[in-house]
C-alpha cells in the first residue's frame, strides 16, 4: 500500500512538471516569436502599423489560459473543488449504498 502512494505521488509530479514544461515552452516560444515578429514589424514599415500585436493579443490569450490552467488560477471549479466534489460524490453515494 505504502509503494502504491508513492508511485501515486510521483506520477502526479511528473504530470505537474510535464505541465510545467510545456508552459514555460509555450511562454518561450511566444517571447521569441513576437519579438522576431516586432522586428520585422519595424523593419519593414517603422511602427507606423504595428501589426505584430494582433499576433500577441491572440498568442497572449491563449497562454492566459494555459497559465490559469497550468496554476490553477480557476476559482470556480480548480483542483480544490474536484477533490471536494469527489469527495461529496463518494459519501453520498455510500450513504445511498448503505440503506439499499
Amino acid at each position: 500500500m505504502e509503494d502504491f502512494n508513492k508511485e501515486t505521488k510521483y506520477l502526479r509530479a511528473k504530470e505537474r512538471v510535464d505541465c510545467l514544461k510545456k508552459f514555460y515552452g509555450n511562454l518561450v516560444s511566444y517571447t521569441l516569436v513576437i519579438s522576431f515578429l516586432a522586428i520585422i514589424n519595424y523593419w519593414t514599415n517603422e511602427w507606423r502599423y504595428m501589426w505584430f500585436l494582433w499576433a500577441a493579443f491572440g498568442w497572449g490569450i491563449g497562454i492566459i489560459f494555459h497559465a490559469i490552467k497550468t496554476f490553477n488560477l480557476n476559482p470556480f471549479f480548480g483542483k480544490d473543488w474536484e477533490e471536494r466534489k469527489i469527495k461529496e460524490i463518494m459519501r453520498e453515494d455510500e450513504h445511498q449504498n448503505r440503506w439499499e
